[in-house]
């Protein structure tokens, strides 16, 4: 049915995400298997075998990538300029989809300007996953197990490659990732507010939601009533894991107070992307399904990035990207 054409020309796709009047714009193209193993593609948060498992079956079943994984690197102004002359001509494609996002896609197949961006990406120390862990990790599986199984293996072949939208990442924006709780662990309110004293100043808001403006400020909802949390003791730390705010939020109260050791196990504790807003914390404790709820402020793509530079690995969801990247644009098949 000609749903999905394959291009004549090997190209690079641009591709720009508006949402909220907000851009962000990318380089569409595939990165090698050996670069995720060789470290030059950086992560930030740990895989579960079972749902890389499932990523590895999607991409074998139907030989080829299904969609792009979503990639970060510190933003080249010489980049910045290529990429901003394409996008002064007119888009192959600008739809916005059903959410309101605008989506528009150039086409670079011009074989000079193909060679300068490849030669100033090369230049990049790393590339950094941003979203997309599992299948990142499940191409570089299948790109290995096809090297391994093919004697004639040369590196060049398309199960080699897997398919990625690069963006700098002074364009991207990084949400809260918020946390809610079914039981106080067998404390009275009052009781669990007590031992909360004990870490964190607590003050009543007023106010129908309270975000945090800032690092090292948590809100906080209980029953019909917001509060804002200032931790008693500000100490910086230069394990750039240690520093962030979900970690200390895990240190002195998940852990101590409400007994919530593993995030990835625990059934007790469930995460809300910030893009569903501070309302869906309070309806989900004032419905009586959570008995308390945690907002945080968004950790930065610099945070992001250092760790990823350490080799550390973030507490799970504590990212949350927008926009989303949109399914069917682009498809790689790894077959020759």
């Amino acid at each position: 049915d000609r749903i999905f054409q394959l291009d004549a020309s090997p190209s690079f796709y641009i591709y720009r995400l508006t949402m909220d009047g907000r851009t962000q714009t990318g380089m569409v193209g595939c990165c090698h298997f050996e670069e995720y193993y060789d470290g030059r593609i950086k992560k930030h948060e740990l895989t579960r075998t079972a749902k890389e498992n499932d990523r590895v079956k999607h991409v074998e079943t139907l030989e080829a990538n299904a969609e792009p994984v979503f990639f970060s690197y510190r933003g080249q102004s010489e980049i910045d300029q290529i990429v901003d002359d394409i996008t002064k001509t007119k888009a192959v494609y600008d739809f916005s989809a059903d959410d309101g996002i605008r989506h528009e896609l150039w086409v670079c197949e011009d074989p000079e300007t193909i060679e300068t961006l490849s030669a100033h990406f090369a230049t990049l120390d790393s590339l950094y996953v941003a979203d997309g862990h599992h299948r990142t990790a499940a191409a570089a599986r299948v790109g290995k197990k096809r090297k391994e199984n093919n004697p004639s293996h040369t590196g060049e072949e398309e199960y080699n490659f897997f398919l990625a939208v690069l963006f700098p990442d002074d364009q991207l924006k990084i949400f809260d990732y918020n946390r809610v709780v079914k039981d106080l662990n067998g404390q009275s309110q009052e009781s669990y507010l007590e031992n909360l004293s004990k870490y964190f100043e607590i003050e009543k808001s007023d106010f129908a939601t309270v975000k945090p403006s800032k690092i090292r400020e948590f809100a906080m909802y209980l029953p019909g009533q917001w509060y804002r949390l200032t931790p008693r003791e500000v100490v910086r730390s230069e394990d750039p894991v240690a520093d962030l705010d979900v970690t200390i939020l895990s240190q002195f109260i998940l852990q101590p107070i409400l007994q919530i050791g593993d995030l990835r196990k625990s059934e007790r504790i469930d995460f809300v992307g910030g893009i569903r807003g501070l309302s869906e914390l309070s309806h989900r404790v004032d419905s009586g399904e959570m008995a308390v709820a945690f907002a945080l402020y968004p950790v930065s793509m610099d945070q992001l990035l250092a760790i990823a530079d350490a080799g550390e690995i973030m507490p799970p969801k504590t990212t949350w990207f927008e926009p989303k990247l949109r399914s069917g644009l682009f498809v790689h098949s790894i077959k020759d």
